[in-house]
This record gives C-alpha cells, structure tokens and sequence, in this order.
C-alpha cells in the first residue's frame, strides 16, 4: 500500500522500526536460506515496520541483486506494514550531481521493489564542499519529486554523517514529503537534546525518530515518538515493552527495561564501532534465530573473543531477567 507522510506517521507513532541486517556466509556470500529465515522469525515480532538497506543492512554496499532479493523478501513478509528504503549514494568522492543521482537510482529501485518510505543518508561527499547547505536542500528536493515519504537522517559524522545546521533543518523539515527525522548522534547527547527540543518547538508536526541505541531510554523521555535502531533486530520484544511502557506511562517497568536495554546495548555498540553489525548477527546466533555460519559481516572488523564473551553473558543475564 502508499502511504502519505501523515498516514505513514500515524503508523509509525510509538512503534519499534528494526534496522534489519543481511546474513552473510564466511567467505562473505549472501546467506539466503539464513536470511529467509531471520525475515520469517522477525515478521512474528512487534514491530511497526522495517528499515531495510540502511547502515545495519550494509544498505550501500550491497550489490543490486542482493538489495534486489532483501528488499522483495520483506515485503513479501511484511505486507502490511511499512518498509523504510535507506537510499544514499555509494561513493564518498562523488560530484554534487553525481551523489544525487546515484541516490535517485537507488531509491527509484526501492519504490520498484515495494518500499514504502525513503530514509536519506546524508550525503556525506557534500560535507566539505563550499556550498555544502545549499546542496544538501537541494538533494532532498530532488528525493522529494519521487513523492514518497523521507525521514531525514541526522548521522554523527565519524559515521560519514553531516550534522545539519538548523537553518538547513528548517528548510529540509518544510518539505512535504519530510514526514520525520531520525537521530543518531551516538555519544553527543547535547546535540540530540538541542535538536530534539528543535523539532519539538519548531516542526511538532513531524515525527521526532530515535536512532540512539546507547541512550535509547532517555532520548524516548526527551521526546523521541519512535525508535529506528539497529539494536532492534535482536531482544525485539524488550524494546518494543520499553516504548510501549514509555508511552502508558508505566515509570517502573520503563526504568526496569532501560537499564535491561541499556547492557544490550553497551555489548553491541561499543568501539570500533563499525563491528556493531558483525555483533548483532552473533547475539542473533546466540538465540537461534540463525546459524552461526551465517553470522558474518563482510565489511566489519574481527570481533575478538572477549566480545563474544560479553555478548554471551549478557544474552544469558537477561534471559534470566525476563524469565
């Protein structure tokens, strides 16, 4: 189904949106048995959509058959449910023109393949150009004439993200097919703060979207109204309690979930952060829900036995909390 920017808020509000992961096999081949599999597992969780392609899902490094296959598989799955297209340009030393266009393939290729929303990654190659604003509005605008919903993408730049001036955040938010933006600053809480209390003051129509997985909790309390994490395609159903609790106003079973959340994430999200990914699929071949052989990131550094290890434990402590 299409939704509009309005409808597709509606849909979104208060839900958990997985960044989904690929599998891939140790010599860095698509796993698609695995990948059936995964998709299958997640389509049973409480979820309100699915982000595809984006960062967790090596998005714009996969080759065109592999996102192909991806994209189809959640949409078979989830067809009642809205799936999110990261859309970006693949190469960091692309010319203005160039990144644009390489992103309205992608997302022309997203809508063919039945999304129904683009999440714009920041077109990291404008960081350092002299008419950087100007160019990233533009950027958008030209996303926009496809007519499908955006959520804007504020990415901390060690993650090749751009941090928007609030000028430009004003001018991207007044676009109309913007229905929302995802925040991920990873370890700046101010700037989450002051962007959130930005969006809050400024543009409370739009959808204020968390991607903060280290900090999940409290950004909900400093008005996050969805949650867009990679941390989300595994322990599913405890974040989805922890915004449901959020949002019912259950103070004590939301503090109880955030700091269950909270070791999750301080296992997953930990420095070099690039490996978040290959520890992912290792907590999700922890719990069964794939095969180790298929827990591998191609792109990602070597995990070491000590993360294994932490991963491992906390996986086993928080079965034992949630019983």
């Amino acid at each position: 189904m299409s939704y509009t920017p309005n409808e597709l808020k509606a849909a979104l509000a208060g839900g958990l949106i997985p960044a989904m992961p690929v599998m891939f096999d140790r010599e860095g081949r698509f796993h698609e048995r695995a990948h059936e599999a995964y998709v299958a597992f997640m389509s049973s969780q409480p979820i309100a959509g699915a982000a595809v392609w984006a960062h967790t899902g090596r998005g714009l490094l996969l080759d065109d058959e592999t996102a192909r296959v991806v994209m189809e598989q959640w949409r078979e799955a989830l067809p009642a449910k809205p799936l999110i297209a990261g859309v970006g340009g693949r190469s960091k030393h692309s010319s203005p023109q160039q990144a644009t266009s390489a992103t309205l393939s992608m997302a022309s290729a997203a809508a063919e393949y039945g999304a129904d929303a683009l999440l714009v990654y920041p077109p990291s190659s404008l960081r350092d150009h002299e008419q950087r604003d100007s160019l990233i509005v533009e950027h958008h605008k030209h996303l926009a004439k496809l007519g499908l919903p955006l959520v804007l993408f504020y990415l901390y730049e060690a993650a090749d993200g751009v941090c928007y001036t609030t000028e430009v955040l004003d001018e991207l938010l007044a676009l109309p097919n913007v229905m929302g933006i995802k925040m991920a600053t990873l370890d700046s809480v101010m700037t989450y703060q002051d962007v959130a209390r930005h969006i809050q003051s400024r543009h409370a129509d739009k959808l204020l979207i968390t991607g903060e997985d280290r900090f999940l909790g409290y950004s909900l309390r400093r008005g996050a109204q969805t949650a867009l994490i990679g941390m989300a395609a595994v322990c599913t159903d405890l974040q989805a309690e922890l915004l449901i609790a959020h949002i019912k106003r259950r103070a004590e079973r939301f503090l109880e979930l955030s700091d269950i959340v909270d070791q999750l994430a301080e296992v997953l999200f930990i420095h070099p952060m690039e490996g978040y990914i290959g520890r992912i699929l290792f907590a999700l071949s922890k719990l069964r829900v794939i095969p180790i052989e298929a827990a591998n990131d191609p792109w990602g550094p070597a995990l070491t036995p000590h993360e294994l290890e932490n991963i491992t434990n906390v996986l086993n402590a928080l079965n034992v909390q949630v019983g």
